[in-house]
């Protein structure tokens, strides 16, 4: 076998198993931010989260390679963030999203992702910038809206989170896995009437 064919073989096995796991992985609404009671009780209203995923290192060493070999190639660097990401190592998943951006900034999902690392790592007024930003772009955007909420949530600003959730559920009024906020928006309401 020549040395070209077995370089295009292992190459094309690397690229198979990457769009697999992503494929596989995709969350469809990001995991809201695990910090302090509020945040407790609106994730008790999303949807179901995976649990926390070890890292593989031979899979993460295997794919900062191929970064390296490929700088121009965002979506390995998006796979590394969602591998962070779903690590909670907040950080390095915000350092290979932004890399992503880098190289195409019209990747509105791997921001969105910044900003749900940005809240889950205690940073909500960052996170919000970031919603915001994509929210700037595409009023609509269902995931942004979602986070928009939880990161104005953690910033105590709960009647202002309750209007995003509202927003969300008016633009998407048949989207199961997000109807349990209506629940935590009349808690909202409830908790605000009383403070009258």
């Amino acid at each position: 076998m020549r040395r070209d064919t077995f370089v295009f073989a292992v190459a094309g096995i690397v690229f198979g198993l990457v769009v697999g796991y992503m494929a596989a992985s995709w969350d469809v609404v990001p995991r809201p931010a695990a910090i302090g009671g509020q945040a407790a009780t609106a994730a008790a209203t999303a949807p179901s989260a995976p649990a926390t995923k070890s890292l593989n290192p031979d899979e993460v060493a295997a794919l900062e390679s191929l970064a390296a070999r490929q700088p121009g190639d965002a979506s390995v660097r998006v796979e590394l963030g969602n591998l962070f990401m779903d690590a909670e190592r907040w950080d390095e998943a915000i350092r290979w999203y932004r890399e992503a951006l880098a190289v195409n900034p019209a990747l509105v999902e791997t921001r969105t992702d910044i900003g749900a690392c940005l809240v889950s790592s205690g940073r909500p007024a960052e996170g919000l910038a970031e919603f915001e930003g994509v929210l700037a772009g595409d009023p609509g955007h269902r995931n942004a809206l979602y986070n928009k909420g939880i990161a104005l949530l953690q910033l105590g600003r709960a009647a202002e989170a309750a209007a995003v959730w509202e927003e969300l559920l008016a633009r998407h009024p048949s989207d199961p896995q997000i109807q349990g906020l209506r629940g935590r928006i009349g808690q909202i309401r409830a908790t605000a009437g009383a403070g009258k």
